[in-house]
């Protein structure tokens, strides 16, 4: 594949946005829209007084004014529900970071790009820790590979695909298998990962990014 086929891929990357079942008539969309406006909102404000943690899904639906049956259709548990509440986050983080390497082109490397990539999201961890944690949270049991089948997870991981398809072929870095590779290179930035080495070791988000360039970037140089 070649470079300009792998930039094409990148700046094509879309966030897919999951539509709603399409009601029967004009008022049950209204009133379907006006329910997700209200229990989003009551979240909204419930999270930041109490904190993601302690708030329950029928205090949700208390401060919403809907019953449980109609919150649960929507959000069957909280990690669902906080996945909605970040959807304009993940959005905006999305366009910044396709704006940026349809800009940069390829007038950096392939790994500057990626340690771009990669430093925002770390910005993104550190400003929406309580939601992702809760999302990480509930997925135990049988759901808990489901982060990882996320729609975001799945975008992060192509774009780190095919940068480091990039940097394979205009050899910055040897032959490696990229498939693993991506998510190893992902795999530091996990929230639970981060939130312990930020708030139980005390590190700063800069020695984070340092850590990241050093150890995992620069090692990708190594000979295999």
């Amino acid at each position: 594949m070649g470079d300009a086929d792998n930039g094409e891929q990148v700046k094509a990357l879309a966030f897919p946005r999951i539509q709603p079942s399409a009601p029967a008539s004009c008022s049950e969309r209204r009133d379907a829209a006006e329910h997700r406006q209200r229990i989003l909102s009551a979240a909204r404000v419930l999270f930041a007084e109490h904190g993601v943690d302690v708030v329950s899904m029928h205090q949700v639906a208390l401060a919403a004014g809907v019953g449980q049956g109609t919150l649960y259709r929507r959000y069957a548990h909280k990690g669902i529900l906080c996945t909605a509440l970040l959807e304009e986050s993940i959005s905006d983080f999305q366009e910044e970071m396709l704006r940026y390497l349809e800009r940069i082109g390829e007038s950096v490397t392939a790994l500057d790009r990626l340690k771009h990539v990669l430093v925002h999201l770390l910005a993104f961890n550190e400003h929406n820790a309580p939601l992702l944690a809760a999302i990480t949270d509930s997925a135990c049991g049988q759901r808990r590979t489901q982060p990882y089948h996320s729609p975001f997870y799945l975008w992060l991981r192509q774009v780190v695909i095919l940068l480091l398809q990039q940097a394979v072929s205009r050899a910055e870095i040897p032959s490696l298998d990229i498939e693993y590779a991506a998510d190893v290179v992902l795999m530091p930035l996990a929230i639970d990962l981060y939130l312990y080495q930020r708030h139980e070791l005390g590190f700063t988000q800069e020695r984070i990014a340092e850590g990241l360039q050093r150890f995992l970037l620069h090692g990708l140089h190594a000979e295999a």
